[in-house]
């Protein structure tokens, strides 16, 4: 479980963050949502612990245990996050990559076990991206390298896994290749994931629950289909949207 306690962030004058107030249930598939610049990036680096708000705290665990109690070894082992772009600056392979999810369990100096390796390989395989072992991230399209930092993630054997829009910037075969991907992680092996998503029908398609953000406060939250109401998303968004056979359509206000 995840909890936060009046979570307020500022950036010198600029207030991002407002009083977020929130319990992310353990094995629950959340997606955040909102328009741009409300926070939702902010509130998940918060989360994983990469920013400290201002005011208020994020805890883990029925224990609700502050993340400032956890050392950055501890909280490796607790929470994975997959940055909104992969970075295709470095040159190691895709199998290196991956192994870098396993840093958190090895203590210094101590070079990959056995057992770390064969996390490594079931990970890739269970992510479609073994094949890719011994390629460089320039080598792959953008939704294999994403594959590739999920499979990292998952190596990294979390309970909580964080992901910054990590559709982003991919055709639509590939994102609905990771919402499955993400789906399956949950359903499989009962993680709970919180995931940035920009596309209102990827949420309700693939996350049964939504935290709806807006101007760095908690809009609603809940069942996605409950949110996800043509009056939230022409407040939040301002634009008008039709629900039709599951599916959300979308068109500019008074036309």
């Amino acid at each position: 479980m995840i909890h936060t306690r009046n979570l307020s962030l500022s950036f010198g004058n600029k207030e991002i963050l407002r009083n977020i107030t929130l319990d992310i249930e353990e094995g629950g598939f959340y997606a955040l949502l909102g328009a741009n610049g409300c926070g939702k990036t902010t509130l998940l680096r918060c989360v994983a612990g990469l920013l400290e708000p201002s005011v208020g705290e994020v805890s883990l665990g029925r224990e609700k245990r502050p993340l400032k109690a956890f050392s950055a070894r501890e909280l490796a082992q607790k929470i994975s996050f997959v940055r909104q772009q992969a970075s295709s600056d470095f040159e190691f392979s895709a199998f290196e990559i991956v192994l870098m999810g396993r840093n958190p369990y090895q203590r210094r100096m101590q070079n990959e076990s056995q057992a770390d390796k064969e996390i490594v390989e079931r990970c890739m395989r269970q992510t479609n991206t073994f094949h890719l072992r011994n390629s460089k991230p320039h080598e792959m399209s953008g939704g294999e390298l994403q594959r590739v930092m999920i499979a990292r993630a998952l190596a990294q054997s979390t309970p909580v896994m964080l992901l910054d829009e990590p559709t982003s910037n991919l055709d639509i075969a590939h994102q609905f290749e990771i919402m499955e991907l993400l789906r399956d992680i949950r359903e499989k092996e009962g993680k709970t994931i919180l995931i940035v998503v920009h596309d209102l029908n990827l949420a309700l398609q693939y996350c049964p629950q939504t935290i709806l953000l807006h101007k760095g406060d908690i809009f609603q939250k809940g069942k996605t289909a409950d949110v996800l109401t043509p009056e939230n998303i022409s407040t939040i968004f301002g634009v008008d949207a039709i629900r039709e056979n599951g599916y959300l359509r979308f068109c500019h206000k008074d036309r």
